[in-house]
């Protein structure tokens, strides 16, 4: 059974970064595609960014395109979302997830989640 932990949320101020990170277990971690997406208090979860099995292709979502990065280490079962240029419209629950990636990521596993909170 595939495990996802999220890890690295917390408080940071408006023009700040931050870096995630999300230990996967019970799997082949580099055969997998991995996301990371978010939700923010009263709205739906929203794709992030995602990247292919081997690190060779990412994706973004307009709204982090240029501030955002996904990297991963296979070595460590470890993906990475490095966020620079945080605004108070990042605030969310942070959700790593295994899945499917063609034209677009389809979530098959999640984690629980870390929080992020974008001071003003």
């Amino acid at each position: 059974q595939v495990q996802l932990v999220e890890s690295g949320g917390g408080t940071v101020q408006a023009g700040g970064s931050l870096r995630l990170s999300c230990v996967v277990s019970g799997g082949s971690f580099s055969t997998y595609a991995m996301g990371w997406f978010r939700q923010a208090p009263g709205k739906e979860r929203e794709f992030v960014g995602a990247i292919s099995w081997n690190g060779g292709n990412t994706y973004y979502a307009d709204s982090v395109k240029g501030r955002f990065t996904i990297s991963r280490g296979n070595a460590k079962n470890t993906v990475y979302l490095q966020m620079n240029s945080l605004k108070p419209d990042d605030t969310a629950v942070y959700y790593c997830a295994v899945g499917l990636l063609r034209t677009t990521f389809r979530a098959m596993t999640w984690g629980q989640g870390t929080q992020v909170t974008v001071s003003s």
